[in-house]
C-alpha cells in the first residue's frame, strides 16, 4: 500500500513539473506554436530556468508536505514565466517603459529575475522537505514506544 501511495505522488509531481513547464514555455513561445508568437529569440539561459523550475516544482508536490507553500509557490512560477518572456511582448512592460525601456532595462533584468525563481523555488522545496511528517525522527520513536506497550 505504501509503494502505491509513492508511486501516485511521484506520478502526480510529475504531471505537475511538467504541465507547470508546459503552461510557461507556451505562452512565452519558448517551445514554438502557432498559436503564439515572439519578438525577442528565446535566450540560451530560458532552458535551463524552465528545466529548473519543472524539476523543483516537481519535487514539491513529491515531498509530503506538511504545511502549505501553494501561494509562494505560485509566485516563484510567476517569476518564472515573467523572466522567460519576451521582454517587448509583455504589455505591461510596454506600457509602463516602452519598448526602449523594455529592451534595455527590463532585458537586462529578466536573468536576475531567473535566478530569483529558482532560489526562491529550491528554498520552498528545502522547507517543505525540512517539514515534512517524521522528518525530526519523532514519528519513528512514536512507533517504537507504541511496539513497547503491547
Amino acid at each position: 500500500m505504501m509503494q502505491l501511495m509513492t508511486a501516485n505522488r511521484l506520478a502526480r509531481a510529475a504531471v505537475f513539473g511538467l504541465l507547470a513547464v508546459v503552461v510557461m514555455a507556451i505562452p512565452t513561445d519558448v517551445i514554438d506554436t502557432p498559436w503564439f508568437s515572439r519578438e525577442v529569440p528565446v535566450r540560451w539561459w530560458e532552458y535551463p530556468v524552465l528545466l529548473a523550475t519543472g524539476l523543483l516544482t516537481a519535487a514539491w508536490f513529491a515531498i509530503a508536505g506538511a504545511g502549505r507553500n501553494g501561494g509562494a509557490l505560485a509566485s516563484g512560477l510567476a517569476l518564472t514565466t515573467f523572466a522567460v518572456g519576451c521582454p517587448v511582448c509583455n504589455k505591461l512592460v510596454l506600457l509602463a517603459i516602452g519598448t526602449s525601456g523594455a529592451l534595455g532595462l527590463w532585458a537586462p533584468l529578466q536573468p536576475v529575475l531567473a535566478a530569483a525563481s529558482v532560489a526562491l523555488l529550491f528554498a520552498l522545496v528545502v522547507l517543505r522537505w525540512r517539514r515534512r511528517p517524521c522528518a525530526s525522527g519523532a514519528c519513528g520513536t512514536e512507533v517504537r514506544s507504541a511496539e513497547h506497550v503491547t
